[in-house]
């Protein structure tokens, strides 16, 4: 049986998760940006006087370290969606390739806190139809 709806759905996901992982890799930019950092946040505090620069610099914190999470958990969200896929294409373990899809979509919804749902939902479909879709016997007579 032909697995074209399966990986068609990862491929999307791969995308998906890659564009989080570009998002991830812009967060680290902006942190490691000092000077138009600086920039937005003088504007931000000329505008709201009620915040601190203290309130800043633990954004910034934030931004830094959630970009890093972004980026590593769409890598490797990515990684193994090939990997699925290549198991996948041979029909032989689609099993394994739909536990590897749907774990891979849940665990990244969660570390990204729902950040890479929207991927992780186009790999929880193809790891359904992995599952659940079972090959054609042939009968000889």
């Amino acid at each position: 049986m032909k697995r074209t709806a399966e990986i068609v759905l990862a491929v999307i996901g791969a995308l998906g998760y890659a564009f989080t992982a570009a998002l991830g890799g812009f967060m680290i930019w902006l942190q490691n940006n000092k000077g138009l950092m600086e920039e937005v946040f003088n504007e931000t505090i000329e505008q709201n006087p009620e915040l601190g620069m203290s309130d800043m610099e633990v954004m910034l914190d934030a931004l830094g370290t959630g970009g890093w999470l972004f980026a590593i958990a769409s890598v490797v969200a990515v990684i193994l969606g090939i990997v699925a896929i290549v198991l996948l294409k041979g029909n032989e373990k689609r099993v394994v390739a739909g536990i590897i899809f749907i774990a891979t979509a849940v665990i990244v919804a969660i570390v990204t806190s729902g950040a890479g749902i929207l991927a992780g939902l186009f790999y929880l479909i193809a790891g359904v139809m992995a599952l659940i879709r079972k090959s054609k016997q042939v009968i000889e007579e």
